[in-house]
């Protein structure tokens, strides 16, 4: 693993920080080849419930590198940057991402790639990829999910920064908390997320992302046959079984 990231475990949770802060934490080749990796990797490793993003220093993240972008290989920087703006739509566990500063471009599309986003008061936000010349392309898919297609176009058109509360009230971000308290924010999330079904949650992302961009027959199709599945789940039958007798679910491995 490259040093650009940090991955670390606290119980369920696999913690993955963002590590150049003397570039402002900007998306070089290796950094997202890195982050791409470890959190598919997740998804088949049972010990693993939730991912947390977040990032060191005072940015959580400028973008594109902009030392690499004219240099290295356009086909080949595409390739690594679809698989990690698409990390949501593929997902198998849970993305919290934790933005504790600025978060522009790519930055953006990383926080639009998350399930749950808890930011520090004062962050800003900006898609400013037109103010050198470059559109959005890769992530623009990412943004329109989470905001959607008008305001992700009017903000790519113009470029312009916008604020937390703006971030809170289209969608993008799910709550504010003061910087002291965002990585423990961050964490309780994540742990109750990690603590839930996994069977439910596999389940449940997989046929969301199955069924997006399908019509309402097959979406409904999906739909049933996923349920028809869960019923039958060893989770399921844990998960009632734990109701009943009023105590904690005990998830089966």
């Amino acid at each position: 693993m490259s040093t650009s990231l940090q991955v670390s475990r606290e119980e369920r949770i696999l913690r993955l920080t963002l590590n150049r802060p003397e570039k402002r934490n900007a998306l070089s080749s290796e950094l997202c080849e890195s982050l791409a990796d470890a959190v598919e990797s997740s998804w088949d490793d049972a010990s693993v419930g939730c991912v947390v993003i977040e990032a060191a220093g005072e940015v959580f993240c400028a973008g594109m590198d902009l030392d690499e972008a004219l240099s290295s290989d356009a086909a080949e920087k595409t390739a690594i940057h679809e698989r990690l703006f698409t990390l949501a739509a593929r997902a198998k566990k849970p993305i919290v991402t934790a933005v504790q500063g600025p978060a522009l471009g790519g930055g953006v599309g990383l926080v639009a790639n998350a399930h749950i986003v808890v930011a520090a008061h004062g962050c800003t936000f900006g898609l400013t990829e037109i103010r050198i010349g470059m559109w959005l392309f890769v992530i623009f898919r990412s943004i329109v999910s989470a905001i959607g297609e008008r305001r992700a176009t009017e903000l790519a058109l113009s470029g312009r920064i916008f604020t937390l509360p703006e971030a809170i009230q289209w969608g993008l971000v799910s709550e504010a908390v003061q910087r002291i308290e965002l990585d423990d924010r961050a964490t309780a999330i994540a742990m109750h997320l990690a603590s839930s079904s996994p069977q439910a949650i596999r389940g449940g992302l997989e046929c969301l992302a199955e069924s997006r961009g399908k019509d309402s027959e097959t979406a409904g199709r999906l739909a049933r046959e996923y349920r028809a599945r869960a019923f039958q789940s060893e989770d399921f039958r844990e998960g009632v079984t734990a109701f009943r007798e009023k105590r904690k679910p005990r998830w089966p491995a």
